[in-house]
């Protein structure tokens, strides 16, 4: 086993295929397969699962891969101390659902981390593909929230592939709607007082469930209902037709203008929010330095930080 080879297994996970790894790699994919192949029985375990549809980390995959980033790390901190190499470029991705404060987070890392060359992914995406990104370590750290109503639902997703949630705060039910709404100087509205208006909501493709819901009370029926898929387009169309989104309430002006106001909703819902990571693999440094920049943006929000041992802090 080699340090390239090492390498070539963290890759293969951040493209999602071995073709699409040998691409960026500049090796052909046979060349690719056969190193992964001489891993794979030199320790006497399946690493990927082949399919039609592609690959995915097996059990002693995600178990190997996590083994593999901390020598490939290790290695590189040897390197830069004593023969003075420049630093390899940061791999880091991270899925989420649409939130402004894990992009506000992912912001502020990487201005305040000052490398020189990294290649991160921020995917905003819908619930199941969070789980599924985590669990095929696509993605170190999933951003999602849980309720009483999808709680044991999820739970037991997790629980079935390994994750675990860790939670970060909690929130009252908020809409999000145009500064320019009629309701717009209220401080809280009932959800009745919204019927006339359309409700947005990001679609949740094949997995289109109430559980993978991204908004509180999805069971309710609405007269008015749009779904979208990605945030700007929900922003527009709900300032266009006066719409609204059923929120965590806290919004960023830095990256949603003034455009956009936060009304509390006048209901007993609440939703934790938190982070999913694979139990099987340990979280790289940047991940690790995600994670806390998490917790700093949302105590800069004014929410009470949940420490996972001591409760609320």
């Amino acid at each position: 086993m080699t340090l390239q080879q090492l390498r070539y297994i963290l890759t293969i996970v951040s493209c999602g295929s071995i073709s699409e790894a040998a691409k960026k790699l500049f090796i052909s994919q046979p060349s690719l397969s056969s190193a992964v192949k001489e891993i794979e029985q030199e320790f006497g375990i399946e690493i990927f699962l082949r399919s039609p549809k592609g690959i995915v980390l097996s059990n002693d995959g995600a178990e190997f891969l996590s083994y593999a980033r901390q020598v490939v790390e290790q290695a590189e901190l040897l390197e830069q101390r004593y023969t003075n190499q420049k630093p390899s470029k940061k791999l880091f991705s991270i899925s989420t659902q649409h939130y402004a404060f894990a992009v506000q987070a992912f912001v502020s890392l990487l201005k305040e981390m000052n490398m020189d060359e990294y290649e991160c992914t921020l995917r905003e995406t819908r619930t199941y593909e969070i789980i599924e990104d985590v669990r095929n370590l696509r993605s170190e750290v999933g951003i999602l929230y849980l309720n009483d109503f999808n709680r044991k639902v999820i739970q037991k997703l997790l629980s079935e592939n390994h994750l675990r949630f860790h939670p970060l705060f909690q929130a009252d039910a908020h809409v999000f709607i145009s500064s320019e709404h009629p309701l717009a100087d209220r401080d809280e509205v009932d959800i009745e007082e919204l019927d006339d208006y359309p409700c947005l909501a990001f679609e949740q493709g094949d997995y289109n469930s109430f559980y993978f819901s991204e908004e509180m009370l999805s069971t309710r029926t609405y007269k008015k209902k749009i779904l979208v898929s990605d945030r700007a387009t929900l922003f527009n169309t709900l300032i266009g037709l006066n719409g609204y989104t059923i929120s965590s309430g806290v919004l960023n002006k830095d990256l949603n203008g003034e455009q956009i106001k936060s009304v509390r909703l006048r209901t007993e819902e609440k939703m934790q929010v938190g982070y999913i990571t694979n139990q099987k693999a340990s979280l790289s440094q940047l991940a690790t330095a995600y994670v806390q920049k998490l917790r700093s943006v949302i105590k800069d929000f004014g929410h009470s930080v949940i420490n996972e041992e001591d409760g609320l802090k």
